[in-house]
C-alpha cells in the first residue's frame, strides 16, 4: 500500500493501576494486571510503567518460585543495605538500595499484543519488584497503542 493510504486508524488507551502493598521481595502480578487491562486490541503494544523510584518492573520466569527467592537473594547481596558509601540515608537503611535496585532493573515494560493476549513467553511473567521495608501501594500506568 502507498504511503499515506493506510485506513487503518491508531487508538491510545491509558489506564493507571492501583498495586496493594506487597512485602519486600519479588511478585508475580500477571493475572492482576490481565485483569486490570480488560479486554485487548487484536494487535499492538502495552507500556507499564511504574510511578515510583523504590520498586521495579521486571520480565521472568513464572513457574518455579525458587527463582523470586534468588532474584531477591542475589539483588541484596550485590546492592547492600548500610554500605558506608551511601549519603542518601535519611529515609532508612533500605531506601537508597532500593533507588539503585529500580534503576538496575527498570520502571517500565513494553509488551505486544497478539490476538487480544499479552505476547509473553512460555514461562514468563510481570514481576513487581518491591526493594523497601515499606513500600506501601504501587501505582503502574498501562498504555495501551493499538
Amino acid at each position: 500500500m502507498p504511503v499515506g493510504t493506510n485506513k487503518r486508524t491508531s487508538m491510545i488507551q491509558q489506564k493507571t493501576i492501583q498495586i496493594p502493598q506487597y512485602k519486600r521481595g519479588f511478585h508475580l502480578i500477571t493475572a492482576e494486571i490481565l485483569r486490570e487491562l480488560g479486554s485487548l486490541p487484536e494487535t499492538g503494544i502495552v507500556n507499564l510503567l511504574l510511578q515510583h523510584t523504590s520498586a521495579a518492573l521486571t520480565l521472568n520466569e513464572n513457574a518455579d518460585p525458587d527463582v523470586r527467592t534468588d532474584l531477591d537473594n542475589f539483588t541484596n547481596k550485590l546492592i547492600p543495605e548500610n554500605d558506608p558509601v551511601y549519603t542518601h540515608i535519611l529515609e532508612g537503611s533500605d531506601d537508597m538500595p532500593a533507588h539503585i535496585k529500580s534503576s538496575v532493573f527498570g520502571v517500565s515494560l513494553n509488551i505486544p499484543i497478539t490476538n487480544q493476549r499479552l505476547n509473553l513467553g512460555t514461562w514468563q511473567g510481570i514481576y513487581l519488584c518491591e526493594f523497601r521495608n515499606h513500600g506501601g501501594s504501587r501505582r503502574i500506568v498501562a498504555t495501551i497503542y493499538s
